[in-house]
């Protein structure tokens, strides 16, 4: 008598598993967390869910990207710096031991499907070529497939794109409509349903990780004009109204108090005029970054709801750190002069200022911005400070939590 092994399959009624990772996006900058910023998708996932307002995680992209996949903290994942700044000492080298397992791993061998879109920023530098070794990339790490960047950032426009293991240029050009974010979700929905139309009671897991809203801050002009003048009474201003809104949602308690005016930010009312401009558009194309990526969530969730699959996909979504301020005081057209101490002038800048968040520039918003984006907390990005390391988390599951709109409260780490 034939006897063929006995493939292996999900538990009956196992749920799909969509982990959304936002990058560089601050406490105080989705809608449903009290920003002006437009987030109907995100708001829609935290109305039909819970929202956490005390979830904690580290204050830079791979250490906390390590610990949402093996759910051990960061420097047991070798992941205490991100992988370009790997070095030999212990805990620093990016080399995420095997015998920390990744969620994928866990996942693929009880019958799932696993993909992983996006940025994934776990496999130090020099392991990123053609020439390999391939062991540390996603499909080395339990994911079926892969389509995304293996660096920490990349130009949304003109990504450096990796399919499975293999680099590819982009299918478009921007002046063809392409835009990293819509690509990253066109083909997350292409990797479900191809899995979907050959095994429909085969679950997925997918982890999708928008280079939104990490810097450069790319988008089409028309969603960054949608916020014209919105942002021109300063941060200043938008900390008061978020902190403002944050209490009546019931995300900081009625009582708390908003933190201190940071002493490396000016205040808005003392900028001049012209500064004031620049710094104005720089955050109108940063929140027209994030509402660009918000709509493409929203495809996505719409793509689940036609197929029957979103009552029972577990959704959860996250930043990895808070916002940056690798922007520098005086934003910037070119981010590499931040990190090289060189700050772009603000004349500079103001040139430039009509082509801000289009494909010719590598731009940064001013760290006004991002402290103001970190309502209620101190700091920022890369500090320890709860403005680096206090992030939204939203979880929905409409077939099994009932809890819909609630708030939770209780100390939460990204190893949870």
């Amino acid at each position: 008598m034939p006897a063929w092994p006995a493939p292996v399959r999900a538990r009956a009624g196992a749920p799909n598993v969509l982990f959304i990772v936002l990058d560089d996006t601050g406490f105080g900058q989705l809608g449903c967390y009290g920003s002006p910023i437009q987030t109907p998708s995100f708001d829609a996932l935290a109305a039909d869910g819970l929202r956490y307002s005390n979830m904690h995680t580290t204050a830079l992209c791979s250490p906390s990207r390590s610990c949402i996949l093996t759910g051990r903290n960061h420097h047991s994942n070798a992941m205490a710096c991100i992988t370009e700044l790997a070095s030999g000492y212990p805990g620093y080298n990016g080399v995420v031991p095997f015998e920390n397992g990744f969620l994928s791993e866990m996942l693929v061998e009880h019958g799932y499907s696993t993909f992983m879109v996006g940025k994934y920023h776990l496999t130090p530098s020099n392991q990123e070529t053609a020439a390999g070794p391939y062991d540390r990339w996603p499909l080395g790490r339990g994911f079926q497939r892969f389509y995304g960047f293996l660096g920490g950032d990349t130009s949304q426009w003109y990504p450096d794109l990796v399919y499975d293991n293999h680099q590819v240029e982009p299918p478009r050009t921007p002046e063809e409509g392409y835009h990293l974010s819509e690509d990253l979700v066109d083909k997350a929905m292409q990797f479900v349903a191809d899995a979907k139309q050959v095994d429909p009671a085969k679950p997925f897991y997918l982890h999708l990780c928008f280079g939104a809203t990490h810097a450069p801050h790319h988008v089409p002009k028309e969603w960054a004009d949608r916020y014209a003048g919105v942002f021109d009474d300063g941060w200043d201003a938008y900390r008061e109204k978020v902190f403002a809104r944050q209490k009546e949602l019931g995300i900081v308690p009625a009582d708390a108090q908003l933190s201190r005016h940071d002493p490396d930010v000016p205040d808005w009312a003392s900028l001049p005029p012209a500064a004031r401009r620049l710094y104005s558009r720089m955050m109108e194309v940063f929140a027209g970054f994030l509402t660009h990526a918000d709509h493409q969530v929203g495809r996505l969730v719409e793509f689940l709801r036609q197929m029957g699959e979103l009552d029972n996909t577990l959704i959860m979504v996250i930043s990895d750190n808070g916002a940056s301020a690798e922007g520098g005081p005086t934003g910037t057209t070119n981010e590499a002069q931040f990190f090289n101490n060189a700050q772009e002038p603000v004349e500079e800048s103001l040139k430039l200022i009509d082509e801000i968040g289009g494909p010719k520039h590598v731009n940064h918003s001013p760290w006004g911005w991002t402290w103001a984006g970190n309502t209620p907390f101190r700091r920022w990005k890369r500090e320890t400070y709860r403005g680096g390391a206090s992030d939204p988390f939203i979880v929905c599951w409409p077939q099994k939590i009932k809890a819909r709109g609630q708030i939770r409260t209780q100390y939460a780490h990204i190893i949870d």
